[in-house]
């Protein structure tokens, strides 16, 4: 059950954003205005054809940097340089992509409303929750918990736990709002999310998944799922007993890295993998098995929710973060879906993963020419969805069977450079090892 809440300001400063909004291009791109040098290029090449240089714009300084400094043939250019490929923040996007003209070549890593996904108020309205029957649901099952999330924050900044509709009356009227809260005038509007109060648990711990999906088009739909991520838990064992302990309740790693007895050496991580492991020694392989396709369902049935409202554009990409919760029967429920999932490094582990998943991402959108486009997958990347769900080649018909295997293999083994090797032509210049 979700919902949307404004707070006490929240229709002065929509306004504002209304006033201050870009508009959105519909079809195609204006022309870039005086002053801003975007995608142009002297190399005139045809579409899918390689490249030897590739003139790359980085807005931000984390692991992605690291990816894009060493890929072969690669060139960083300045802010105001002529560029190939821009991995963009969603700030820099909402200033100047309706203001660039883009070649042919050109790739940029978000959609231009990505946030019909990721904004939590309107991940809501196109998976067709109701507003306006939370207060009947919310009667309906008295002393339940609720938690409440501003539409366009992270980290598990701006959110708390409640159990009575007088908190939210005085929370509205700024009464009992924390001085975090209060400090932030631009959040406009929350969300009113019914919390999982029996979530799955292991040593006592609250967690929840991170998984990774690549979108590389919208129309047709076309999306891939990455093998690794990780299961983050909670630094404190869970209990209903303090709502009020972020501790207990967030698994956010912004969130546990400020407990007082966080060992930064241990983290609060499990890399997917071995979740999956854990899970099948206890409950089985057909039983996690199942769990695993009702987490792909998810992925997939909040894509098409948002499909025809999308602005689809074959310059963008977006490899959105998924947040998936478990609860104690075994159930996926979606928390959110981040267009910007952090990419900074908790540990060397957690490095070689996002590096990993970096570097497979750009072999996807394949600036080099090194693809046939028939690829099921590439590296750690699993095609998942290509305008209908996309099948293994290899099926069960040495066991016997001839079942269709969706080709998802989320927890399980990523032998990625194996791959690669096996799959990829050597880059521009290099001769193959």
């Amino acid at each position: 059950m979700l919902c949307v809440f404004a707070s006490h300001n929240s229709q002065e400063e929509m306004e504002q954003e209304k006033r201050t909004r870009p508009a959105v291009a519909m079809a195609g791109f204006v022309q870039q205005t005086a002053g801003h040098k975007g995608a142009y290029s002297s190399q005139r090449k045809k579409e899918g054809e390689g490249r030897s240089c590739i003139r790359y714009r980085c807005g931000l300084t984390n692991t992605i940097q690291d990816v894009l400094n060493q890929r072969p043939g690669w060139v960083e250019v300045k802010d105001d340089g002529e560029w190939d490929f821009n991995w963009c923040d969603v700030g820099w996007l909402r200033e100047n992509f309706d203001h660039s003209y883009m070649e042919e070549h050109v790739r940029i890593s978000h959609f231009r409303n990505h946030y019909e996904l990721t904004r939590k108020n309107l991940m809501v309205k196109n998976l067709k929750s109701e507003y306006h029957i939370f207060v009947e649901e919310f009667k309906r099952s008295p002393g339940s918990t609720w938690i409440m999330k501003p539409v366009a924050r992270s980290q598990g900044k701006g959110i708390f736990l409640f159990r009575k509709l007088k908190d939210i009356i005085d929370w509205r009227k700024d009464g009992s709002r924390s001085e975090e809260q209060k400090d932030e005038a631009q959040v406009e509007s929350y969300v009113a999310q019914r919390y999982i109060e029996n979530p799955y648990l292991i040593a006592g711990r609250k967690f929840d998944l991170r998984v990774y999906v690549l979108v590389t088009s919208y129309i047709p739909l076309k999306a891939w799922l990455y093998r690794d991520g990780f299961a983050r838990f909670s630094n404190t064992r869970f209990s209903l007993s303090s709502i009020d302990d972020q501790y207990v309740h967030l698994t956010n790693v912004a969130v546990q890295k400020t407990a007082p007895d966080y060992d930064p050496e241990k983290g609060c991580k499990w890399q997917m993998q071995q979740l999956r492991q854990y899970l099948t020694a206890k409950h089985g392989f057909e039983t996690v098995q199942t769990l695993f396709k009702e987490i792909d369902n998810i992925f997939i049935r909040s894509l098409i929710s948002v499909q025809k409202t999308i602005i689809n554009d074959k310059h963008c990409f977006e490899l959105y973060g998924y947040d998936i919760l478990l609860d104690q029967d075994l159930k996926p429920w979606l928390i959110e879906v981040n267009a910007s999932p952090s990419l900074t490094a908790s540990s060397q582990e957690d490095y070689e993963l996002k590096y990993g998943l970096l570097e497979d991402t750009l072999h996807i959108v394949d600036m080099e020419g090194r693809l046939t486009g028939k690829e099921k997958r590439v590296g750690g990347f699993d095609l998942m969805w290509n305008d209908g769900p996309v099948y293994t080649d290899v099926g069960l018909e040495a066991l016997g069977s001839s079942c269709l295997v969706e080709n998802t293999l989320l927890g399980c083994v990523n032998d990625r450079q194996k791959q690669l090797q096996q799959l990829l032509k050597p880059f521009p210049g290099q001769k193959r090892t």
